[in-house]
């Protein structure tokens, strides 16, 4: 079976309009064209109010296949749920912090910056590394030479301009 495109799952099941309360948001590797055929769609959540989080996400898709959830100890304690349709696996995120100060919009913005100001060479090689095994953002340090832990190594690019992003791609080889 050939799956949709991830935004057409997405409306199939009705996802977003589900967690509208939450303000959730898309990232990971769909939206950046980065997936590989075992990708899922990962989407983040403002959620409050976890016990709230938790029963709207349950009501919503707790009948959806391989539905599991679990809340993490970790940080601010995120909800985390996961179920299976239309071809893809989703994964929800619900987060106490607002969606634009999570890790995981905020490493997709810069992804995102990064694929825009960069070449297809660059996109090329992170598909590379990804075929690879290598996780998305460990493949962007890695072939940016960012060193110690890759997911606070692409934050600390957050406040680069376009220009130092650009001239970090130059000096790579990737522009």
């Amino acid at each position: 079976m050939i799956r949709p495109h991830y935004l057409e799952a997405l409306d199939r099941l009705g996802v977003l309009p589900e967690l509208a309360a939450f303000d959730p948001h898309v990232v990971g590797t769909p939206p950046l064209g980065l997936d590989l055929p075992a990708s899922d769609i990962d989407i983040v959540c403002f959620a409050p109010d976890p016990d709230g989080f938790t029963r709207a996400v349950w009501n919503a898709f707790g009948t959806h296949a391989e539905f599991r959830m679990w809340q993490r100890i970790a940080h601010d304690r995120p909800v985390v749920a996961s179920f299976a349709g239309a071809g893809w696996t989703i994964e929800l995120f619900g987060q106490a912090s607002p969606v634009s100060e999570q890790y995981g919009w905020r490493h997709f913005l810069v992804e995102q910056r990064l694929l825009a100001l960069g070449t297809g060479v660059f996109r090329d090689a992170v598909m590379a590394q990804r075929s690879n095994g290598m996780k998305t953002e460990p493949a962007f340090a890695a072939l940016l030479g960012l060193v110690g832990d890759p997911y606070q190594a692409l934050l600390s690019l957050e406040a680069y301009s376009d220009t130092d992003l650009t001239a970090l791609l130059v000096d790579k080889g990737f522009k």
